[in-house]
């Protein structure tokens, strides 16, 4: 009797581990795939994988960044905004993220905010730094009064 019962506890460890392991492997698939249609500039499909990807993988947030472009892409500000914030809240150092949101705010004309960003920014640039002489001379043709 305990042969057959550690028979099935195995059998069932195995099948769990299966699963995971497959999850897994198909959510890389989903990101590769997804990234390989965005260079193609197939938005669409990419949305839908990168979507798809978060479902396995929720704290992934290359997929919340690339679903940000895309929706900058199609002009949808508030799901841009929505994924670039979760982004920065998966990965507070991921220096694209924080780019694309002071772009965004500087847009917007809001000073206070664009200044905090890029301090933030100025502590986690590696590859973007050469930005911030862009970011300087769009901060300063802000004017202060008008930061909110």
């Amino acid at each position: 009797m305990k042969c057959i019962s550690a028979k099935i506890v195995i059998f069932i460890f195995s099948l769990v581990c299966t699963f995971f392991i497959t999850s897994h492997s198909q959510s890389e698939n989903f990101f590769v795939e997804a990234k390989q249609k965005f260079d193609q500039k197939k938005y669409e499909d990419s949305k839908f994988l990168f979507q798809r990807n978060i479902v396995f993988n929720p704290k992934d947030a290359e997929s919340y960044l690339y679903l940000a472009k895309i929706y900058k892409n199609e002009e949808n500000e508030k799901e841009e905004i929505k994924n670039l914030n979760t982004t920065l809240l998966l990965d507070p150092t991921n220096e694209e993220a924080m780019y694309l949101m002071i772009n965004y705010e500087l847009k917007k004309s809001n000073y206070a905010k664009v200044k905090d960003l890029k301090e933030s920014f100025l502590l986690i640039c590696k590859k973007l730094c050469k930005e911030v002489d862009q970011i300087e001379k769009s901060l300063a043709d802000i004017e202060p009064k008008n930061g909110s």
